[in-house]
């Protein structure tokens, strides 16, 4: 029997702050597609994910996302040049170091505390 066909695939994000973290998002460079006070829709390139306005800190604190890029230095000096630092204090950013797995990971966590694994295959 084959498997149905599926359409789409995302995931929900925990926000802690709800309006912060949707700006923090765009800021970063997502594309809000739509939302309301309880949910939004954040796009970059083809993947998307959905925002909720729902915190539980067990969840969130142990939630993690992965975003393959092309070039993690890049994505570096992008999260540098918008400030998100200065705008978000609290956030972490790590430099992109290469992981025994063979991905150099960029660590970036959002206001939530939501551990972002920006990673390329470049190599050290």
């Amino acid at each position: 029997m084959q498997t149905p066909t599926v359409l789409d695939l995302k995931t929900f994000l925990p926000a802690r702050d709800y309006d912060l973290a949707r700006q923090f998002y765009i800021d970063l460079g997502f594309k809000l597609n739509w939302g309301n006070e309880q949910v939004a829709e954040l796009e970059i390139g083809a993947f998307r994910f959905l925002l909720q306005n729902f915190h539980v800190q067990a969840h969130a604190g142990n939630f993690m996302m992965h975003l393959q890029v092309d070039d993690a230095d890049a994505w570096l000096a992008h999260i540098e040049a918008t400030g998100l630092r200065e705008k978000y204090p609290g956030i972490t950013v790590k430099p992109p170091t290469l992981q025994p797995w063979g991905l150099r990971v960029l660590y970036l966590t959002d206001p939530t505390g939501v551990l972002w694994h920006i990673a390329d295959r470049r190599r050290a």
